[in-house]
């Protein structure tokens, strides 16, 4: 039998007023109430109806993610994300693990002997940790980009492989030494945390940002190379970071998409377009993710 609360005592409930409770009724939007002469009567299990502004700002793909995490939800989104984010971003960066074995191992947190026998340990210990940083910024999506959250990512990433053993390699700081990307210089070591501060206010002093602004910082931070491996690999966990804070659709670069993404960067000063198509092509295959799944976005 169904228990029912008055208007008072719902607008208690859900810190509405009366009068705000009372229209919503009027209106259909509490499901289940029923007017009994001129009193509403509400079901005591009925969900506070959201503004149409709240409707339209709510994150629902971030909510979905965080859920699924926390309850380990197998073969939905946060299972496809990690597995699919993984494997490409990885793979563009010359892992040789296969999109099957990365969710093996993401499935069981094991792999097979043999398999194991003719893989690299480094590329079976980043794909490990690729899930870790995944999870570091479905949790932390909403905070506020900063150089400590940049260098927890590297730090996670680089945790444990060979590269953390080398004199000259720096695991969560930025790069003692040059490095260049393809033919193009990159900003050297003593120049590295002015780059970045100056980088991150100027992309601060915005409280919402596009995604042509996120493929932008993108860019720039690629620009930088602030570390001495990884830079790929963190700047997109960044951008889908980011993508998420401002709840647009992250897009995930699909390893047979690598070279149109590799062109984009390259040419990004004389043509901003072939990035951000690129960008906006693997936004739409997560678009249709999130359709399969029946996971509300805003366009």
């Amino acid at each position: 039998m169904n228990k029912f609360i008055t208007v008072k005592e719902a607008a208690i409930k859900w810190n509405l007023s009366e009068r705000s409770v009372r229209n919503y009724c009027a209106s259909g939007r509490v499901k289940s109430a029923v007017l009994n002469g001129k009193t509403w009567l509400i079901p005591d299990n009925a969900e506070k109806p959201i503004r149409k502004n709240e409707k339209e700002n709510k994150n629902y793909l971030l909510e979905r993610l965080r859920f699924e995490k926390v309850n380990q939800i197998k073969g939905g989104i946060y299972h496809k994300i990690m597995i699919d984010l993984t494997y490409n971003s990885n793979h563009i960066e010359g892992n040789e693990l296969t999109h099957d074995e990365t969710r093996y191992i993401f499935e069981t947190r094991t792999i097979g002997v043999e398999k194991a026998l003719t893989k690299k340990v480094d590329d079976i210990i980043e794909t490990i940790n690729h899930f870790t940083a995944i999870d570091r910024v479905i949790d932390f999506a909403n905070y506020p980009l900063s150089e400590h959250f940049i260098k927890e990512l590297h730090g996670i990433l680089k945790a444990n492989t060979n590269d953390s053993t080398l004199p000259y390699f720096a695991v969560g700081e930025y790069k003692k030494l040059p490095n260049e990307v393809g033919d193009r210089q990159t900003t050297h070591p003593r120049l590295v945390s002015y780059d970045m501060k100056k980088l991150l206010n100027e992309y601060s002093s915005k409280e919402k940002h596009s995604i042509e602004e996120i493929i932008e910082f993108h860019v720039k931070f690629e620009r930088i190379h602030p570390f001495q491996d990884g830079n790929g690999r963190v700047g997109r966990l960044i951008a889908f970071k980011e993508c998420l804070k401002n709840n647009i659709v992250p897009f995930i670069i699909f390893d047979d998409k690598k070279m149109f993404y590799y062109r984009g960067l390259q040419n990004w000063d004389n043509e901003h377009g072939w990035l951000i198509d690129t960008c906006l092509n693997g936004q739409d295959t997560v678009k249709s993710f999130l359709k399969y799944f029946n996971i509300t976005y805003r366009e």
